[in-house]
């Protein structure tokens, strides 16, 4: 199963660790096209590899494409997931959205109220591990 991860990488890195615990359980479950988004120097690698913005838009609308299934954490706002997002509604793929509450950010009506979206509210990766169990296990 191929896995797109979205996190915010522009839109703020507050939560980089935390995206890299959810990217640790979904590769139990497959193939993480992403796994970039939950490293600490992801921007400097893009810049050490030469990487426009045209070149990482390409890059990731290929792996978007490529994906069975795509898994945004959607607390932190970001353009870029929300532009994902879009594109995966678009394409029919199927889309989690996990969102903390107790954030400070209040999540986007066109994320909560997009009926192809699937949006869980946890507080933990280990709290919402089942949940990512079941919705991958639903979609394979």
């Amino acid at each position: 199963m191929n896995i797109f991860f979205s996190g915010s990488i522009r839109g703020g890195r507050d939560d980089v660790d935390l995206y890299a615990d959810l990217i640790g359980l979904l590769e139990q479950h497959g193939t993480v096209l992403t796994e970039h988004v939950g490293t600490e120097d992801v921007e400097a690698k893009e810049r050490e590899a030469g990487l426009s913005d045209g070149d990482i838009h390409d890059q990731d609308v290929a792996w978007l494409r490529r994906a069975d299934v795509v898994v945004a954490e959607v607390t932190t706002p970001s353009l870029g997931v929300g532009y994902e997002l879009g594109r995966a509604v678009a394409w029919e793929k199927p889309v989690l959205g996990l969102y903390r509450p107790e954030s400070e950010h209040e999540l986007s009506a066109m994320v909560r109220g997009n009926d192809a979206v699937d949006v869980v509210e946890y507080e933990t990766p280990a709290g919402v591990e089942p949940t990512l169990e079941a919705f991958l296990r639903a979609h394979r």
